[in-house]
């Protein structure tokens, strides 16, 4: 499992090389296109940022999986959007736009992990490592 330190690493890294490259290389990884999801942080109330893969897209919903590599705890990022659901997304480079996060209600997580793990078996591995449920994040257009 990640540190927090691995993690916030990983993340400066990936920023920089989408800065390096001008926002041209960066916005895919691991077949899966890449997002830059904003929070509000629980205990800050300072925007936080982190880069993260969208596994499955649903029209113009985003689904990103709370994962940290299977770890018993859940990522920073979760529980700040579980917190304030109102969130900012920079999908694959596009402008910031303002959306709404959900954690994936039981029906929809049954009816959308397998459709997750198909195609990207590393998240059934990092299920298989920890006893917390993996949650499902969707990320949808807020309501008008």
């Amino acid at each position: 499992m990640p540190t927090d330190f691995t993690a916030k690493t990983m993340n400066a890294i990936h920023r920089g090389i989408l800065k390096i490259s001008g926002g041209k290389a960066g916005w895919q990884v691991s077949d899966m296109p890449v997002l830059k999801l904003t929070t509000i942080g629980r205990k800050s109330g300072e925007p936080r940022s982190v880069m993260l893969t969208s596994p499955l897209q649903e029209g113009t919903t985003l689904i990103v999986v709370a994962s940290r590599g299977g770890d018993d705890i859940h990522p920073a990022w979760f529980l700040n959007l579980r917190d304030n659901p109102q969130v900012d997304v920079s999908y694959r480079g596009e402008p910031t736009r303002p959306m709404h996060a959900r954690v994936a209600t039981e029906e929809e997580r049954r009816r959308l992990w397998p459709l997750v793990v198909a195609d990207h078996k590393n998240y059934a591995e990092y299920q298989t490592k920890t006893t917390r449920e993996i949650p499902l994040v969707l990320l949808e257009e807020p309501a008008s």
